[in-house]
């Protein structure tokens, strides 16, 4: 059997007195993205550099591929490429004469560089603007140009760490195209990321960490069904009825309410099997009627990862900067 294309046991990292990462087992399988979720300082980036060789772990054992990062350094280097949180290439700069500079770095002849220069642009929709400093790239075309950069020779590994800070939504949805793509010609993606959404979209599995811990994996389905088997939503006609209809919900489904933005929205997870979420849900609802609150869209649904998160991060303090 082919080795997973990540496997760490106990994996730490400290700082003077943090323990940035403490004690991470993760296993990765080959040719899919995997998700690494957590807030900012948890210690995404932290592992991410000691699985590229960027940092040397101070305990636990970390492969890639099967060879260590310690003993084996040149052989992970030679299968993985990093898109780290900012733009590598030199903004003065064109896009094509950076990936011709960068593909002549990694051995390309002259010809070879400029043609696969040509291919990146073109696939990631850059060709207008290939004789284009990079400084005038919007975000969005940064972020393509980077990721063009990393898989300049085509990795086995590719860690993307968190690839759509700060861009629109348009250009987060283009960054995801891409990554879709890079994954469908076999390349392995460990992805880290804060959006939620993201690791909803392209996840095959993902690991929640905190405080430099791993405290849940699983497919994004697992990680939801973790937390009840259902998410109770509620808009009310006059919003003067919420604190009532928030003591009913309290009561009926047993959990606490979340008060919405919306002054008369309400939201509240319902615990148990998908059968006895649907039963809480219903008499949670005929309560409200007993109760004349007038209740203008009820509905159940399975719970989002931010809801995941919120619940699985909610007793964490302060974090360990990454």
């Amino acid at each position: 059997m082919n080795p997973p294309a990540i496997e760490t046991n106990g994996l730490v990292k400290t700082f003077g007195d943090n323990r940035a990462v403490d004690g991470v087992d993760l296993t990765v399988p080959s040719g899919t993205v995997y998700g690494l979720l957590g807030p900012n300082g948890a210690g995404k980036t932290t592992v991410v550099r000691m699985l590229a060789t960027l940092l040397r772990p101070d305990g636990g054992a970390a492969r890639v591929f099967g060879h260590d990062v310690l003993r084996e350094a040149d052989a992970v280097r030679s299968r993985v490429s990093l898109t780290g949180q900012y733009a590598s290439v030199d903004e003065d700069l064109t896009g094509t004469e950076n990936l011709v500079l960068l593909g002549r770095l990694l051995g390309h002849g002259k010809r070879a560089a400029r043609d696969r220069a040509a291919q990146l642009l073109a696939a990631f929709g850059l060709t207008d603007a290939a004789d284009r400093q990079i400084k005038k790239y919007s975000g969005g075309m940064r972020r393509r140009i980077d990721i063009a950069a990393s898989i300049l020779n085509t990795p086995d590994l590719l860690f993307l760490d968190e690839p759509t800070t700060g861009l629109d939504p348009r250009s987060r949805n283009q960054v995801w195209d891409i990554i879709r793509i890079v994954v469908a010609s076999g390349t392995t993606v460990l992805l880290t990321t804060q959006y939620l959404d993201e690791a909803d979209q392209l996840a095959g599995r993902i690991a929640v960490i905190d405080h430099g811990r791993v405290i849940a994996e699983g497919t994004p389905g697992e990680l939801k069904s973790s937390i009840g088997a259902g998410t109770v939503h509620v808009r009310l006609r006059d919003a003067a009825q919420r604190p009532a209809a928030e003591r009913v919900l309290a009561e009926e489904l047993g959990t606490t309410v979340q008060l919405e933005a919306d002054p008369v929205a309400l939201t509240a997870r319902a615990d148990g099997s998908s059968r006895g979420a649907a039963e809480q849900a219903s008499r949670a609802l005929a309560r409200l009627a007993e109760a004349g609150i007038v209740v203008d869209d009820f509905s159940l649904g399975q719970p989002s990862l931010d809801e995941v998160f919120l619940a699985l991060t909610a007793s964490t303090s302060q974090a360990v900067p990454a």
